[in-house]
């Protein structure tokens, strides 16, 4: 039977209330686009299954709310996110100032190598920009974080934000399980010239049990177990 996917990611979307998230996720999630603002209470999740480079990848995408006493609540679903989409509204002065307090939320509660992007939503909205497209691009280039400005409802660079920030992630996990392969088999190469210098000593004319004993001693000490990662 095949897999269903093959990774499974999950991402969050955080920003003042306001701001879109919601608008951002079911365009993405539903290819829709709903005018009326109705603010989240805690926090929703919807799911949607892409491919990437052969694979399939089903995001688990989490929306929160903006408010300051959901602020608890949303904080807790910090730690298993693998990927984070910071959002501001373009028209919003201050709900682009706060995108540094939001880093700061990340960087309390957050594993350290969660992969971010900054969301400059509505640019549909450009008569009543307050936040300049240079001006993301600069606060992205301090933190070293991607950048995008997005669409709802023009459906702007939704799916291109997603699809990114997924690749990124994948990136990611790829480069851990390469390194702990390789890991992996530079301690079975030690592990074999550790019984080939043994088996050359031995053939030398030593003290066999003598060997034996020193070196089982020795052995058990220097090597260690094979690392194991856990996807998902």
């Amino acid at each position: 039977m095949a897999k269903a996917y093959d990774y499974l990611f999950k991402l969050l979307l955080i920003g003042d209330s306001g701001v879109g998230k919601t608008c951002v996720l079911f365009r993405f999630s539903e290819d829709a686009f709903n005018s009326t603002f109705i603010s989240t209470i805690g926090i929703d999740f919807k799911i949607r299954t892409i491919e990437l480079d052969g694979k399939k990848i089903k995001l688990q995408i989490w929306d929160t709310a903006g408010q300051e006493r959901f602020r608890t609540i949303t904080t807790a679903y910090y730690r298993g996110a693998m990927g984070i989409m910071l959002v501001y509204d373009i028209t919003n002065e201050k709900s682009f100032e706060n995108i540094k307090n939001w880093i700061r939320n990340i960087e309390e509660h957050a594993a350290p190598d969660v992969q971010k992007m900054i969301l400059g939503n509505k640019c549909d909205m450009n008569e009543k920009r307050a936040v300049s497209k240079e001006r993301g691009e600069q606060l992205a280039l301090e933190y070293g974080i991607r950048f995008m400005e997005t669409s709802a409802k023009a459906s702007y660079n939704v799916e291109e934000s997603f699809y990114i920030l997924s690749r990124d992630i994948k990136a990611h996990i790829d480069k851990k399980l390469e390194a702990q392969n390789n890991s992996g088999s530079g301690n079975r190469l030690q592990q074999q010239q550790n019984n080939n210098a043994g088996n050359l000593v031995l053939g030398s004319g030593g003290n066999k049990n003598s060997f034996s004993n020193s070196f089982r001693g020795w052995f058990s000490n220097t090597t260690s177990g094979s690392s194991k990662c856990n996807l998902l």
